[in-house]
């Protein structure tokens, strides 16, 4: 049984690695992009709920910006903080600001998902960039995806910031989790015009306001806590012209402070990105163990046809990770060392936000609770 196994794990490794050493090439780097120095207004809509650490030093960043034909709008998603002051602040300080101040959720919303919605209602940028409020931008971010999106003609633009971590074993997690994206997602595919593959990253979603409108806006993903990804799938399933690209050295996010935050974090998306079924988890965590953590072992038995199967397991799992791990972090490639472990963490983290979805009968993000019953029937197309 372990020898078909590994043969069927060699001749996925073979395949995953074929696809993402062409598909990763595909991916440009934002910094490489000119500037766009004038153009029309861009809006910059960013929700935040409870996010008094963070969302001075985020909005202190954008205003740096040389791409100055720029108006922000602030959304206080029914915070508990001073996130509300703290906005309201900015905004009296510098008049390109605005705020609005969210106090209840309507029936059918997510939280940030209608916060975001209504932050477009009051929009009035020919484009619209959707962004986190714990995220830092370099002063040539803007005016680099501007160009890139004007001169790539698109109506969807998404880049993969710098996931900062500051422990080794939450940067292993990291890894981990973004190598594990590439090959369960193929973001790159969303840029092949063929394809109907598309992505997104919450940090940095720049859309067309006339493209987004078309589309449906955030009513078309409005009960997905993954709604940054849904909404990028979404549209280039629809048609629209889409591209990804790398901004390392231009866009930076703390993803979590900790292990623990990431574990906790996970539980808001984790059943949603196995697309809320059973079998999808038990699949996840079968295919992570095997793959992942089984050749690991398997290396020491004394059986040599296995320890072989193993070993090019091994080779190949670990040069497809140095392949996104290069193009996708500014992470050491030495995290491979600990990769069996990081597996083991992660397969954790599905069973535990599994099991306490299951257990609360939905998910809690944000101090708001959400059915899994009404998750599930608002994402059945």
């Amino acid at each position: 049984m372990l020898t078909f196994l590994f043969s069927i794990g060699i001749l996925v490794w073979l395949v995953f690695l074929l696809d993402g050493l062409i598909g990763i090439r595909k991916i440009d780097s934002l910094e490489n992009e000119e500037n766009l120095d004038n153009g029309p207004l861009l809006s910059v809509i960013v929700a935040a709920r409870n996010e008094e650490n963070q969302i001075k030093s985020s909005i202190l960043s954008q205003l740096e910006q040389s791409y100055k034909n720029v108006e922000w709008i602030l959304v206080n998603d029914r915070s508990s903080d001073d996130t509300g002051k703290i906005m309201n602040e900015l905004a009296d300080a510098d008049s390109r600001i605005s705020v609005i101040h969210i106090q209840k959720l309507p029936e059918g919303w997510l939280g940030k998902n209608n916060a975001l919605y209504n932050g477009t209602l009051s929009a009035s940028g020919k484009w619209l960039l959707f962004t986190d409020a714990d995220v830092k931008f370099e002063n040539e971010a803007f005016a680099k995806a501007l160009h890139y999106f004007e001169r790539h003609n698109l109506d969807h633009l998404t880049a993969s910031p710098n996931l900062n971590a500051k422990s080794f074993w939450l940067k292993s997690f990291v890894a981990f989790f973004l190598v594990g994206f590439s090959y369960f997602k193929r973001p790159w595919s969303a840029n092949n015009p063929k394809s109907k593959t598309g992505t997104g990253i919450g940090a940095f979603n720049l859309v067309s306001k006339e493209a987004y409108i078309s589309f449906g806006t955030h009513e078309k993903v409005k009960m997905r806590p993954d709604d940054d990804l849904q909404l990028g799938m979404k549209m280039k399933r629809a048609g629209y012209r889409q591209r990804i690209v790398t901004a390392l050295k231009l866009i930076e996010v703390e993803w979590y402070g900790s292990l623990k935050e990431a574990f906790v974090g996970l539980e808001k998306n984790t059943y949603a990105g196995l697309h809320y079924r059973v079998s999808m988890v038990f699949f996840a965590i079968f295919g992570i163990f095997i793959t992942n953590v089984l050749p690991f072992i398997m290396i020491f038995s004394a059986k040599k046809t296995i320890v072989l199967l193993s070993i090019g397991n091994i080779v190949l799992c670990g040069i497809h990770y140095l392949v996104i791990l290069r193009k996708m972090t500014l992470f050491s490639p030495a995290l491979f060392l600990v990769f069996p472990i990081t597996a083991l963490l992660f397969i954790y983290s599905i069973i535990r936000a599994s099991f306490l979805t299951f257990k609360r009968g939905g998910i809690e993000w944000r101090g708001t609770t959400y059915k899994l019953s009404e998750l599930r029937e608002k994402n059945k197309s």
